[in-house]
């Protein structure tokens, strides 16, 4: 399976979700073409043999999340961790806790009164955390946040490199004059995202130019304000990356107020590809948050280390696809 991801680029847990035919993971034509052929020229077969035999007595993954009620992401981390427990013939277990040392030490106390494996500690927030004790004292992989000092591992979303293909999508449909609205500033994803666009103009010449980058909040409404900001320069862009899918909601209505087309006019990229967005009109063009394929690494690494498996790499980004729609039209 190593070679398989190897020469498809993408991870271990990618590949074995397309060559199960998982319905609920979500994943592009072309990654599962490539994964696929891969698969067919290194000659590999996936076996199947019923359900895997979990490690030893321990048959529990605990999933410990600080929210789940504003946004899908740790809801759909959870369901990719308990699916790749199903499949070792093991179960997951979620607690919500408000994100205290106190709260968290008291549900790892009492997640180890199960049979437990180990622990998926995420936050909804990208961030950087300072693991307790109890954590420490437990396998555990942190999912969406990480260690500064490394002790733990982690799987995180490639925002860096989803910001630069984002840019790169309305680049190459011939657009020169992008503008993008970020998130909060301060957070690690706005930080990322802003990175990878640099990236994207830098790699094609463009200049950067910072009255075109604005300030946003994830919401509708600072899509809509601070696309009307930047649809008042001098020089207005012709396409625009929006940090998240909402904002890009937000900035579909600005657009539609002042008579302009997308994406003919201006061409919009969104991030996260929120079920709202292939309702958009036009659908909208988008990057995958990949919360549910990160789930399921999380689980995997915990699985192969109770298994005595070679010790993976400290940190993990898991790439964010393109989803191609029609809010960027190419030649």
């Amino acid at each position: 399976m190593m070679d398989v991801a190897a020469q498809a680029g993408v991870s271990q847990a990618t590949v074995s979700l397309v060559l199960n035919g998982n319905p609920g993971a979500r994943f592009s034509a072309d990654t599962r073409s490539r994964v696929k052929r891969a698969a067919e020229d290194l000659g590999y077969q996936l076996v199947r043999r019923g359900k895997r035999v979990a490690p030893l007595d321990q048959t529990v993954i605990g999933f410990i999340a600080d929210e789940v009620t504003t946004d899908p992401w740790m809801a759909l981390a959870f369901d990719g961790a308990r699916e790749k427990a199903l499949e070792y013939g093991m179960s997951a277990c979620m607690a919500i806790t408000p994100g205290d040392p106190e709260a968290d030490t008291f549900v790892v106390d009492q997640m180890r009164q199960k049979p437990l494996l180990g622990m998926v500690f995420g936050t909804i927030l990208t961030r950087r955390i300072k693991p307790t004790a109890a954590m420490l004292e437990q396998p555990t992989v942190l999912l969406n946040c990480y260690d500064a000092e490394r002790r733990l591992p982690s799987v995180l979303p490639g925002d860096v490199v989803g910001g630069r293909v984002a840019t790169e999508q309305l680049i190459l449909a011939g657009r020169r004059r992008i503008g993008m609205i970020n998130g909060q500033p301060g957070l690690d994803a706005s930080r990322d995202r802003l990175r990878g666009y640099r990236q994207a103009l830098a790699s094609h010449d463009i200049p950067f130019d910072p009255e075109l980058v604005r300030p946003g909040n994830w919401e509708p409404s600072a899509g809509y304000e601070m696309t009307r900001e930047l649809m008042s320069l001098s020089g207005p862009p012709d396409a625009i990356f929006c940090a998240n899918d909402m904002m890009a909601m937000g900035c579909y209505d600005a657009l539609r107020e002042l008579g302009l087309r997308i994406p003919e006019d201006v061409a919009v990229v969104g991030f996260d590809d929120r079920e709202i967005a292939q309702f958009m009109r036009p659908p909208l063009t988008t990057l995958l948050l990949p919360f549910r394929e990160m789930g399921a690494i999380a689980a995997e690494m915990l699985i192969e280390k109770a298994r005595g498996s070679a010790a993976r790499p400290t940190q993990i980004k898991v790439e964010c696809q393109v989803v191609p729609r029609q809010s960027v039209a190419f030649g």
